[in-house]
């Protein structure tokens, strides 16, 4: 009989030890004693990305739910996949050895006893994980913002829709009664008609020390030992390595990401798609400007855009001070920062959330969404449909702003009308083996 052979990722993992799995004992809790549910109703979730928000936000969040189980992690970074793996056993209890760590996120993609991933990466790797996650039949859970193209976040909703994939795009806004009762009170008319929209995002660039290499920012360097720098470039353009590329600061890096503009769309541009009723679609008309700063951090820092809609609702995007203003025929409303609402007349706020004729959905949060969709097979909150929209809106803004005119958008096809330049604009080549 043949030996199998050995794909060259196992063999390279053999070598240098690539793949990190613990023995399987499991502890009393995931054993479903003491009133926890049992091992085989559980929902199996793989963690790719074990910075900031893999850990505080999303490990943080699936690890109270009995329903669920964390069985790998996965991280380039061995202090971040370090980190990760005491805060699961300090949550389990010591006696959890049930998890695998990983530096490859295609090992967790290819476990058969995994149902579903946690991608917490840079966004860059979104969608090429995303993609082949779906592909091999996982559920998939993805930090926002989902895309870094308008065609890769295309091609993700189409391999989605194909394998009939669950998808939940990272966002605790819609959760938040504060955002609800503002959008059930633009839906329902109190304010009446929709006339125009005002969303203001973050500016700038925030930069943070990088916690793991205190060597200057900017000056090219070897990585820190067992950093896997290739991998954690991707798809991304190959760049030397600086400690100020990687970890937090990645974000102002524009072929890594889109800096506070996509980074900050899903949360307040998609709460004004929610409030007028647009989340299936795209405005018909943009223009803007902004200003993208030279140096080593590229995202741009300023920008204001204004969107036009099919049903002649403008919507202004602009960097500086956070929040929302819906200004209707009858009054206006308006969020400040993240959920303190006045309005014009205050009568307006008069209006319980659930009385109208309009009753949007609200979930308890992202996490717990996400987990009852699993179940369930409906569409979560912020499905992929929702996500991709509200990345693209900080895509074709950007690129409006490069252009320097208005631009003519097709919301049905997604691509810009008579104008080959921008549409060129609207993907960006990937590097090696990485395609999707």
């Amino acid at each position: 009989m043949k030996n199998k052979q050995l794909s060259r990722r196992k063999f390279i993992q053999r070598l240098t030890g690539s793949a990190f799995i613990l023995p399987t004992i499991i502890s009393s809790r995931a054993l479903g004693r003491n009133g926890y549910v049992a091992p085989s109703e559980r929902i199996t979730i793989g963690f790719i990305g074990c910075g900031e928000h893999g850990i505080g936000t999303n490990i943080n969040g699936f690890i109270k739910y009995d329903d669920c189980q964390i069985i790998a992690l996965c991280d380039v970074d061995p202090m971040q996949r370090d980190k990760a793996r005491q805060f699961v056993l300090e949550k389990y209890g010591a006696d959890y050895n049930g998890l695998a760590l990983y530096n490859d996120f295609r090992d967790i993609i290819d476990r058969k006893d995994t149902d579903a991933v946690c991608i917490s990466t840079p966004d860059h790797w979104h969608i090429q994980i995303g993609v082949m996650a779906a592909r091999a039949g996982k559920d998939i859970f993805v930090e926002k913002p989902l895309s870094l193209t308008a065609e890769e976040g295309r091609r993700f909703c189409r391999v989605v829709n194909a394998t009939n994939r669950i998808v939940q795009v990272g966002s605790e806004q819609r959760c938040r009664p504060e955002f609800h009762k503002m959008a059930e009170i633009v839906r329902n008319g109190v304010i009446g008609k929709l006339k125009h929209i005002e969303v203001g995002m973050p500016a700038g660039h925030p930069v943070r020390e990088n916690p793991y290499d205190k060597r200057p920012p900017f000056e090219p360097c070897l990585p820190p030992e067992g950093f896997d720098y290739e991998m954690w470039t991707g798809p991304a353009p190959m760049s030397p390595y600086c400690p100020g590329r990687t970890h937090w600061n990645w974000r102002w890096v524009e072929e890594l990401a889109e800096g506070q503009f996509n980074d900050y769309a899903h949360h307040l541009i998609d709460i004004a798609q929610w409030a007028h009723g647009t989340e299936d679609t795209l405005p018909v008309a943009v223009e803007g400007t902004g200003f993208f700063p030279e140096g080593y951090y590229t995202a741009a820092t300023e920008y204001d855009c204004l969107f036009t809609f099919a049903d002649g609702v403008t919507m202004r995007c602009k960097s500086g001070r956070t929040g929302h203003i819906f200004e209707g025929s009858r009054g206006n409303i308006t969020n400040t920062g993240w959920g303190r609402l006045s309005a014009e007349p205050a009568s307006v706020l008069d209006f319980q959330a659930g009385s109208g004729k309009v009753k949007l959905f609200k979930a308890e949060n992202e996490h717990r969404n996400f987990l009852d969709c699993v179940k369930s097979r409906r569409k979560c909150y912020a499905h992929e449909g929702i996500g991709h929209r509200a990345s693209l809106f900080a895509h074709i803004g950007l690129i409006a702003v490069r252009r320097k005119c208005k631009l003519a958008f097709d919301p049905q096809n997604e691509v810009f009308i008579n104008d080959a330049e921008a549409n060129r604009m609207l993907d960006r080549p990937r590097r090696g083996e990485w395609i999707l």
